[in-house]
């Protein structure tokens, strides 16, 4: 377990208890406010709460739950984000908003906190399009040159062509390309909007909008231009000023898929993001995760010598050691 998740299982006071708010519901779709630390929806082999089985147990309790009206997905958020996010209650309505969601969604807005790199800022507004890979942890990263996938690479991608359903492949095993004999990391496109709401001396305080909507995608851009997203272990953040992912969804505007009608569905981020951008303030102190690698350092430390002396592959030890995204690209 992370330490992260760790410290919030301790300190979090609704951890594995969030709640979702029904903003709006008619008999074709359902949009929520989805607060952090809850997941969108399942994922195989889970059996923590999400957003997706809250909603049925709130439908079941009214008494609207039927096998013909019930939430199905159209879209996600990433655990420990929050915001607006729409459901649809039917499978018509499922199939409609999802063959026409980047027509019928108008505006998709996030706000994200990230720190400061230590030199190349990004200008006041623009786009990120450079394509994404995925490790062996499902965690999306903007590859640099030479970047190739672990060892077992190969196996994984054989495996994973052999499954007669497309849907049964992690995200990883559908991004891997077998070529001469070797596995390699299939980039997918990726867009991302950005502006600048506020800068800091140690933060930058963004409103982003997607044109692809793909996993990880405003963490891993942002993060590939220096702006881990503050409280993002994953991203290697240095900070965490609030006890949370700083991105938020907060805007969500669309045309009914069936009536048309245009609607419009905004949660604003909390104010201490604006204010910890312009004054400095939140929490400056370590984060759990970079206190905890600080413990593990010297251990960490001997077995890489023994395992340079043995010219051995990485040990347990050794992955714990380095950052997420790092130990996906060797992953056992």
């Amino acid at each position: 377990m992370k330490a992260s998740t760790e410290y919030k299982m301790a300190h979090k006071s609704d951890f594995g208890k969030e709640r979702i708010e029904i903003l709006y519901e008619d008999k074709d779709l359902i949009v929520i406010y989805k607060p952090e630390g809850m997941l969108s929806v399942p994922y195989p082999g889970s059996h923590t709460r999400t957003a997706l089985d809250t909603l049925e147990q709130i439908m079941r309790k009214k008494g609207t739950w039927s096998q013909n009206h019930k939430p199905l997905t159209v879209h996600r958020l990433d655990r420990e984000t929050s915001g607006v996010m729409m459901f649809a209650l039917n499978e018509a309505s499922q199939k409609k908003i999802m063959d026409n969601w980047h027509k019928m969604v108008t505006e998709r807005l996030y706000r994200a906190v990230a720190e400061n790199p230590k030199d190349d800022f990004l200008p006041d507004y623009g786009i990120i399009e450079d394509e994404l890979a995925y490790n062996a942890y499902n965690v999306g990263f903007v590859p640099k040159k030479g970047d190739k996938p672990n060892a077992n690479a190969l196996q994984t991608a054989k495996k994973a062509s052999s499954k007669a359903n497309n849907e049964m492949q992690s995200i990883y095993e559908r991004n891997l390309n077998v070529k001469n004999g070797k596995a390699e990391f299939k980039t997918i496109s990726a867009r991302t909007h950005f502006k600048v709401i506020a800068r800091g001396k140690r933060h930058t305080l963004f409103e982003l909008s997607l044109d692809t909507g793909r996993k990880n995608q405003i963490r891993a851009h942002l993060a590939s231009k220096g702006y881990p997203l503050a409280g993002d272990e994953n991203y290697r953040a240095k900070t965490d000023p609030f006890f949370r992912l700083a991105l938020h969804a907060r805007t969500l505007e669309f045309d009914h898929p069936f009536t048309g009608e245009h609607l419009k569905f905004e949660v604003p981020e909390p104010k201490e993001w604006l204010e910890c951008v312009e004054n400095g303030t939140g929490n400056h102190n370590t984060p759990v995760w970079q206190e905890s690698k600080k413990h593990e350092k010297k251990q960490t430390d001997i077995y890489k010598e023994l395992n340079q002396q043995k010219k051995s592959r990485p040990t347990g030890k050794q992955l714990k050691g380095m950052d997420f995204i790092q130990r996906g690209k060797n992953h056992r």
